[in-house]
């Protein structure tokens, strides 16, 4: 500890024996000098005192029960005092005490079954981080409690049953195909959501309206729909072309919706916001970093919250970063010492996480990273226009490099770079691909 000051040297922080203080700072449980919880004892003690009584921790029995398990995961956090004050919300200890004495079995099937509350997911997150659960695809666990709940209220077979069919045969088989290749769910997972949804409102409307049903729709139907209401209604295509490629209903045609416009900030403002998030305290460093990526990389924030620290490469160059199929893009200054100090000072390392966390931008829940909505929302407090700034960076970005450079690089399509590169009047057809079979 360095509880005192030296004007000798500059009024820095040094240690008891130099600031001459008497007060013994050594726990009386571990001996580590440290600040004083309780009684004489650190937080980690006073935490293990508190454990112990509350999981019912018998030492005699052994390590392996759920009981000492549990003991020695909390008592591992980096800054104990977190778990002490997680411990004061309401159900906390309740939920720990059932856990460690059997009344909730230590399974994710168990977890489900409780109220779904942030306490439950919190200590679903703890658990899972430190192997006391096995992984498991969140988004894909919700989308599946989602769906069960979703078909239960629907009493028309005649509605149910080719939803049903969509939604687990075409959307759920995809969905955890891609969680067992280790991909990412959210998206898939929301646009399924929103599709399913649609099709049950366009079914409802169908049945009421003309008493028609999916094998009996015709083409004016769908076409009175589309042309009446949100563009979301849009979203009942995928069910359509699923349907007739199915033979669950009639050769029925709907084409992709497009956009009338597409929002895109002019350069000027995107380079004055990179400006303000390199060079001025516009928000919290991570926010900043996080913005950086955006600003500069046209990186989706969804991808941003995923990201991970080895995505962050030191090469004998300086620092690049890894973000699609290509080579690493480079990181230039000011923005790689910006990138290092936040590597060096991620948020959320000394909770119920250990500090080896994969996360570049580690979040609230142990083993997780921030949540993209998290991310969007503050973003959009600082003034960044999330669509418009990313399209902007694409179309700076393509004006200055080939277009399926930019593609490679940065983890985006040869299309997506190809539109970006026509509307910035840089067709990059005359860029001679050389890579074999392309």
């Amino acid at each position: 500890m360095l509880p005192g000051r030296s004007a000798a040297h500059g009024d820095q922080p040094v240690c008891v024996d130099c600031a001459g203080i008497t007060q013994d700072y050594h726990c009386s449980r571990c001996g580590t000098e440290t600040e004083h919880y309780r009684q004489n004892t650190c937080a980690r003690c006073s935490l293990r005192d508190d454990l112990t009584v509350l999981l019912r921790v018998d030492e005699d029995r052994g390590p392996e029960t759920t009981a000492t398990k549990l003991l020695g995961a909390l008592c591992g956090a980096q800054r104990p005092e977190s778990i002490l004050t997680w411990l004061r919300k309401p159900g906390v200890r309740d939920l720990l005490a059932r856990l460690a004495t059997g009344g909730i079995p230590l399974s994710h099937e168990a977890l489900d079954q409780e109220p779904k509350s942030l306490r439950v997911e919190h200590m679903r997150s703890l658990l899972t981080h430190h192997k006391l659960l096995p992984n498991r695809d969140h988004y894909l666990a919700l989308f599946e409690r989602w769906l069960a709940s979703k078909l239960a209220d629907l009493g028309d077979a005649d509605i149910r049953r080719p939803v049903e069919s969509f939604a687990r045969w075409h959307h759920l088989r995809r969905i955890r195909s891609l969680s067992k290749d280790g991909k990412p769910s959210r998206g898939p997972v929301h646009s399924a959501k929103q599709e399913i949804t649609e099709t049950i409102k366009f079914l409802i409307w169908l049945k009421l309206t003309h008493g028609r049903t999916a094998a009996s729709c015709v083409q004016a139907d769908v076409d009175a729909w589309l042309a009446d209401g949100p563009t979301t209604r849009h979203a009942i295509r995928t069910f359509f072309v699923w349907g007739v490629n199915n033979r669950t209903c009639t050769n029925i045609t709907i084409g992709f919706r497009q956009a009338k416009t597409a929002p895109l900030l002019t350069q000027g403002q995107r380079l004055a916001m990179l400006k303000a998030c390199l060079t001025d305290n516009v928000d919290t460093l991570q926010y900043r970093v996080a913005a950086t990526f955006l600003l500069l990389y046209a990186q989706p924030v969804v991808k941003i919250a995923a990201m991970k620290s080895t995505d962050v490469v030191l090469t004998p160059d300086g620092l690049r970063l890894s973000l699609g199929d290509g080579d690493p893009a480079p990181v230039p200054e000011p923005f790689a010492s910006l990138l290092t100090e936040h590597l060096a000072s991620r948020p959320n390392m000394r909770t119920g996480s250990s500090s080896s966390s994969e996360w570049l931008f580690p979040g609230y829940r142990p083993g997780q990273h921030i949540h993209p909505n998290t991310l969007m929302e503050r973003l959009r407090e600082i003034g960044i226009d999330l669509l418009g700034a990313r399209n902007a960076s694409l179309r700076g970005l393509v004006k200055e490099v080939p277009a399926p450079l930019v593609a490679e690089m940065l983890g985006y399509s040869y299309q997506v770079t190809q539109k970006h590169a026509a509307a910035a009047a840089e067709p990059w057809s005359r860029y001679p691909r050389t890579r074999p079979g392309t």
